[in-house]
Order: structure tokens, then C-alpha cells, then sequence
């Protein structure tokens, strides 16, 4: 390895040494805050209070204050954090840490992979053009696999809103019959549906805390769909603020909507189902057309080959 790859190298350690020399500080600083935290409801009286750390909490809030240092600091422009902060919520991810955490994962990702990559190649020994190529891919992909890891887990969460969203309503209906207001109605399906989905249940135990606390119910409503940016739920928010804004029957509209849901999931359904002939047809004439060629044409050939 020649001294250009060398220096590379030491600067790239320095830079990892300083960053673990941070993250081991905002370690500290985070576990001497949970002890005082300790102490003081302690002293209050409270002596079941256990302090709960461990490596995993403590590499999340590491992670946080880098993070936060970047965000704070202004090295991300406003309309880049506004993107990453949908995007996050849009995954099921939030809280004040989320967009933190995120981001020190991509600082640490960008400095730890080419890092790796240094040590593999010091190893190998390979060419150089190959030191280039490794290291610039092992950079690139530090920065883009937190994001691409994003957007599979958002696509993963509006998937299970949409696969559950006509049965939390017919949920509703039912609590909405039974006699329960907006608000009880939602707090219990968020209650009722968690064990079978998840994604459903944050987004209407969110809801359910919004309706309580906004003075604007339709503004907790129409959050949903802000917070996902599904049409479903979007339709669903302007549904009840209509229902709560002229007085409609919750119980008509709920049921309508529903209905409404059910019917597209099949068409999306059938449309899948109509795809899947087009779809089987490489691998039909790949593996299938072959082996029946062979089988109907094989006893000619070797009769011919017998022949000549």
C-alpha cells in the first residue's frame, strides 16, 4: 500500500476516533443524567424506580447527539430535515430522537464502512483502481442505506395501514352502535386492533391523544393523513370532519367508506391476479418449453442420430 492510501487511511481512523471519542462522551453525559434522575425520585420516595441501560440505549443516544449536533448545527437545510422528519413518520419512526438518530446512523455508516473496506483491502492486497472503487462504493453506501432501509419500512407500514384500515372501521361502527363518542370509539379500536396490526393501532392511539388535546378535532383528524400521506386516510380524516362539522351519521358514513376500501383492495387484487399470466411466461418458455421439446423431440433426434 503506497503512502497516499496510507495517509488515507490514518485520516480515516483519526476521524473514527474522534467520533467514537464523542459518541462515548454523549454516552456519559446521558448516564450520569439517568443516575441524577435516579437519585432524585429516590429521594421522593419512589424506590422501585430501577435505571434501565444497556449498550443498545446507550449507542441510540450516542447516535442522537451526533446527530443533533449536525441538525442543530445547520448542515442540513430546513427543507431536508422537513423531508426526512415525513419520511420518518411516514415509517412509523417518531419522537424527538428519530431524526437524530438517523442521522448520526448515516455519520457513522459514512465513516465505519470505508473503514471496514480498509481493513478488508489491507488483507487482499489488491490494485489500486480496485482500493478506489471499494472505498468510494463503501462511502456511497454508508450514506444511502439508511435511506433506502426508509423507504422499505415506510412502504412495509402504509402496506399494513391499507391491509387494515376497513377493518378498524368496521371496528368503529360496531363501538359507534354501542353508543361510544368519537373519541372512545378510537381509543378503543387503537386498543382492540394492536395485536392484529400494529401500524393501525399507533396512528389511532395518536389520533385519539390529538382529539383530546387539540381544541380542533378536525385538525387531529386531518393529522393522520399529514402524518402518512395515504389516501385512505386522508379520505377517512375528511370524512369525520364532515360528519363532526354538518352532523351527518357517523354510523352511515363509516360504513360507506368501508365499503368503499373493501372494494378497491379487490380490484388491486384482481389487477395482481390478471398480472400473473404476463409474469409466468419468461419462466414458462425458460424452464417449461425447453424440457417438453426435449421430451416430445428427444426420441426422433436420437433415431436420427442412429440413422446417420
Amino acid at each position: 500500500m503506497t503512502m497516499p492510501w496510507l495517509a488515507a487511511a490514518a485520516a480515516a481512523l483519526l476521524g473514527l476516533a474522534t467520533l467514537a471519542t464523542w459518541l462515548l462522551r454523549a454516552i456519559g453525559r446521558e448516564k450520569r443524567l439517568d443516575e441524577r434522575l435516579l437519585a432524585i425520585q429516590r429521594s421522593a420516595g419512589i424506590d422501585q424506580v430501577t435505571m434501565a441501560w444497556s449498550l443498545r440505549h446507550a449507542a441510540g443516544r450516542g447516535l442522537a447527539a451526533v446527530g443533533r449536533l449536525l441538525v442543530d448545527g445547520g448542515v442540513l437545510s430546513a427543507r431536508t430535515i422537513h423531508e426526512l422528519e415525513q419520511t420518518l413518520m411516514a415509517s412509523g419512526f417518531r419522537g424527538d430522537r428519530a431524526l437524530a438518530v438517523f442521522v448520526g446512523t448515516k455519520v457513522a455508516l459514512l465513516a465505519g464502512l470505508p473503514l471496514l473496506a480498509i481493513a478488508a483491502l489491507s488483507v487482499l492486497h489488491p490494485a489500486r483502481h480496485v482500493w478506489s472503487f471499494v472505498l468510494l462504493a463503501s462511502a456511497v453506501g454508508g450514506l444511502l442505506l439508511p435511506d433506502l432501509v426508509a423507504r422499505r419500512l415506510r412502504k412495509r407500514y402504509l402496506r399494513e395501514l391499507e391491509r387494515g384500515l376497513p377493518d378498524a372501521l368496521d371496528l368503529m361502527i360496531l363501538c359507534s352502535e354501542a353508543g361510544l363518542a368519537l373519541e372512545g370509539a378510537v381509543e378503543r379500536v387503537a386498543t382492540e386492533i394492536r395485536p392484529a396490526n400494529r401500524a393501525i393501532a399507533t396512528e389511532f392511539a395518536l389520533c385519539s391523544s390529538e382529539l383530546r388535546i387539540l381544541a380542533d378535532r378536525r385538525a387531529a383528524l386531518l393529522n393522520m393523513a399529514e402524518r402518512t400521506r395515504l389516501d385512505q386516510l386522508r379520505r377517512l380524516g375528511t370524512t369525520l370532519a364532515q360528519t363532526l362539522q354538518y352532523g351527518t351519521p357517523l354510523t352511515q358514513a363509516l360504513r360507506t367508506l368501508s365499503a368503499e376500501m373493501r372494494h378497491e383492495q379487490l380490484v388491486r387484487f384482481e389487477a395482481k391476479a390478471a398480472r400473473l399470466p404476463v409474469l409466468l411466461t419468461v419462466p414458462m418458455i425458460l424452464c417449461i418449453l425447453p424440457t417438453l421439446f426435449l421430451v416430445v423431440a428427444g426420441p426422433a433426434m436420437l433415431q436420427a442420430f442412429r440413422l446417420w
